[in-house]
């Protein structure tokens, strides 16, 4: 059975390197895995997602709308632009973290209000968390988007993978005390 993933944020999140640490694992058990990236503006904080998909035998990485089984949004205005995308009974994932684009930067308009409550009604499978709180507990804010991947590794319950190995083969070594701690973090939420 072929699993569909939409990982969606804004650029600068680290959403590729979760990616391709999630990609590199799924590989590493034997899954077919196809994944593509695409980054609108990415530099300047536009949106970013990726899209993956894993199973036996996998012939494209494009996701349709309603068809994805997790969406997993790094930035809550990003969940609601992808929700077409999650297919009824589908789970989202949604990181409570605010970047404000720059129409709200210069006052124009007002980030809006009440994201989370309209998620959670209009999504059977919400699971929100604060994964900008874990990583400055953790202590680098950097490692946010590990901690995601974190959450994300749990939600699928593929635990026969060592996450960390995979991590330290996609991370410099100087940087891996750190990111394994938001791993282990964020596979607790």
């Amino acid at each position: 059975m072929t699993k569909s993933l939409l990982l969606v944020g804004v650029g600068g999140q680290g959403i590729i390197l979760a990616s391709k640490i999630l990609v590199s694992g799924l590989m590493k058990i034997g899954y077919d895995v196809k994944m593509s990236e695409i980054h609108g503006m990415a530099q300047r904080g536009g949106s970013v997602t990726t899209q993956i998909r894993f199973g036996e035998k996998v012939y494209s990485p494009c996701i349709v709308e309603n068809s994805a089984d997790l969406v997993i949004a790094f930035e809550k205005i990003e969940a609601v632009r992808w929700l077409d995308k999650l297919k009824k009974g589908g789970t989202l994932l949604v990181n409570d973290y605010e970047i404000y684009s720059l129409p709200v930067l210069i006052g124009k308009e007002e980030y809006p209000k009440g994201v989370i409550e309209k998620l959670k009604e209009v999504v059977e499978h919400c699971k929100v968390f604060d994964a900008f709180s874990v990583a400055e507990e953790v202590g680098n804010v950097l490692t946010q988007n590990i901690v995601i991947l974190g959450a994300l590794i749990k939600a699928l319950g593929i635990d026969t993978i060592d996450w960390v190995e995979v991590l330290k083969e996609n991370i410099p070594e100087k940087l891996h005390d750190i990111n394994i701690k938001a791993l282990k973090k964020g596979m607790e939420l």
